[in-house]
C-alpha cells in the first residue's frame, strides 16, 4: 500500500521516537492535534486529515490513553531511510 509523502514524513518521525497528543473538546472529539519528534519539537504540518489517515491504515494506535505511537504496520509501510533509527 502506497502513502503519501506527508503521511511518510510523519511515520518517520514516529519511528525515531515521536509521539502524537491529542487535546479534546467536551463532545470528546479531538480540537487540537500535536506531532512531537523525540526531542519534543512539534511538527508543524499536522491536521486532523492526516491522523484520521494514519488512524485508518493502523499506521499509529494509542494504548491506555497514553499518546499516539506507530504501530507494527507503521513500521512496515515506512520506508528505509538513511536517518531512520
Amino acid at each position: 500500500m502506497d502513502i503519501s509523502r506527508a503521511e511518510q514524513r510523519i511515520l518517520h518521525l514516529l519511528a525515531q521516537g515521536g509521539h502524537i497528543e491529542i487535546i479534546r473538546d467536551d463532545h470528546n472529539k479531538p480540537a487540537e492535534l500535536y506531532c512531537f519528534n523525540r526531542e519534543g519539537w512539534r511538527y508543524p504540518g499536522f491536521d486532523v486529515r492526516l491522523f484520521r489517515k494514519l488512524k485508518r491504515k493502523r499506521a499509529i494506535a494509542s494504548r491506555g490513553g497514553a499518546p499516539y505511537r506507530i504501530t507494527r504496520r507503521g513500521l512496515e509501510l515506512v520506508r528505509a531511510e538513511f536517518d531512520n533509527r
